[in-house]
């Protein structure tokens, strides 16, 4: 037997973009803020919300999420990854029908995170606001290397940091 084999295009981009999207039984949804995400060895390095774009162009990408996660009828925090093209074009990149690491953010800087709203779509009961309790916040994803303990290093330095939070 063969398998067939599926090949994408590479895909001029010119910076990683992505939005959380919580919909809830009812169909209703909210929409986080779109933000700037960097990955580093394929995976999520940084966060930064909001993004800086052109108002236009963050409603444009805020507007592709929600009607993706409403074309699949998803229930849920459901992460959509980006792609913002030099030409200006706004593509998905991927769907994560879960809380995703680009929310992670949420669990301080937004009025009702993504891992409250996800419970709350699931149980069917009212949304909470996705608006960011402070004008921006950034997530910085900490991944070790290396056997041995898992003792970090500099934390009393990370949580000496007014807001701060380490997790």
């Amino acid at each position: 037997d063969h398998a067939p084999l599926f090949v994408e295009q590479f895909c001029p981009f010119e910076r990683e973009l992505a939005v959380m999207v919580t919909r809830g039984l009812d169909g209703q949804s909210v929409v986080y803020p779109v933000v700037d995400t960097v990955q580093k060895d394929h995976i999520c390095h940084t966060v930064t919300a909001p993004a800086r774009l052109d108002p236009d162009l963050a409603a444009r990408a805020a507007d592709l999420g929600q009607r993706a996660a409403a074309a699949i009828q998803g229930v849920g925090s459901i992460g959509i990854e980006l792609f913002l093209m030099r030409d200006g074009a706004i593509v998905i990149n991927e769907m994560a029908p879960r809380v995703h690491n680009s929310g992670h953010y949420t669990i301080e800087a937004c009025i009702c995170s993504q891992f409250e709203n996800h419970i709350r779509a699931a149980l069917g009961w009212p949304l909470g606001s996705p608006a960011l309790r402070a004008p921006a916040a950034a997530m910085v994803n900490l991944l070790g290397a290396g056997d041995g303990p898992a003792m970090p290093t500099g934390l009393d330095e990370a949580l000496a940091i007014p807001g701060a939070h380490v997790h």
